[in-house]
């Protein structure tokens, strides 16, 4: 309907909108960073957690503090014992699409396209950031070198011997903060250990060549399989969300309009295991 007006004028007005929508949601349904730990420990989140966090900014417009004090609450709510991790990965899309013009991921300057959260994270003190030139991952706390140890080694971007795989090591849950079950990458690593159940592979059958630099600028080669688009693009996870719920495994709470999701990965792992021994699995195909 508007069509015929300026672009430059469209941006302002957009922008202006936003603004105004970001001050109603503040003045109406506003909380603060007290009430956000306190959300996220009715939640389920613990001292000492292991916590993969996918989150979407967006959906903060009623937090009453910065972008920097949500990622003080996720670690004041897991204390010095716990890990907080991120995935920071260095495109949207697929990771086919991504390498298909050739580039060298740099573990110190490749900024993380997951969000303004994780590029924070990824830049804040104490944090180190897994070397994979597609999947990487930031992390922080009692367990992060552990977490992202070796990570260009592994023969699949988010397998068992990823930050991803290892959260099965230490009870880790898995956080969405107004972000959607479908962003969920530790599914990955799942569809890597039933793969061997599975009617189709999700993964390419190339191997890929990829080079990443270190933090010291040392030239890392890692040799994996990808995300096969085509599968990428059928999944289905609402048998996942419906099983979940069935066992009392979903945990869900709302605050200022922020939708807070909190699962455990290996209870994810059980029920795609148990789904998949009966020949179902989370595909439209």
């Amino acid at each position: 309907m508007l069509s015929w007006l300026p672009s430059n004028f469209k941006r302002k007005a957009k922008s202006r909108w936003k603004s105004l929508r970001i001050a109603i949601s503040r003045k109406s349904r506003g909380f603060s960073k007290r009430q956000l730990v306190q959300m996220l420990q009715q939640l389920g989140v613990k001292p000492g957690d292991t916590l993969l966090v996918h989150s979407s900014l967006d959906q903060f417009s009623a937090f009453l503090g910065k972008p920097t004090d949500i990622l003080l609450a996720l670690q004041e709510a897991i204390g010095p014992n716990g890990t907080l991790l991120m995935p920071t990965l260095p495109f949207t899309g697929s990771a086919i699409e991504y390498i298909r013009t050739p580039r060298v991921f740099d573990v110190r300057r490749t900024p993380s396209q997951t969000g303004l959260l994780s590029e924070l994270l990824r830049r804040s003190p104490g944090t180190i950031r897994s070397v994979h030139p597609t999947h990487a991952v930031a992390a922080w706390g009692a367990h992060a070198s552990e977490m992202v140890h070796d990570h260009h080694a592994a023969s699949m971007p988010c397998g068992r011997q990823t930050p991803y795989g290892r959260l099965l090591n230490h009870a880790g849950k898995l956080l969405f903060l107004g972000a959607d079950i479908s962003a969920m990458t530790f599914f990955h690593t799942v569809e890597e250990i039933l793969e061997p159940l599975m009617p189709f592979s999700p993964f390419t059958r190339e191997v890929f060549s990829l080079e990443s630099r270190d933090g010291q600028g040392n030239a890392m080669i890692t040799q994996t399989r990808l995300f096969e688009p085509k599968y990428s693009q059928c999944r289905n996870l609402e048998r996942l969300v419906r099983e979940l719920k069935c066992r009392g495994w979903w945990f869900e709470a709302r605050r200022g309009g922020l939708k807070a999701i909190l699962v455990n990965a290996d209870q994810v792992l059980d029920v795609c295991s148990a789904l998949g021994k009966r020949g179902i699995f989370c595909y439209d195909v």
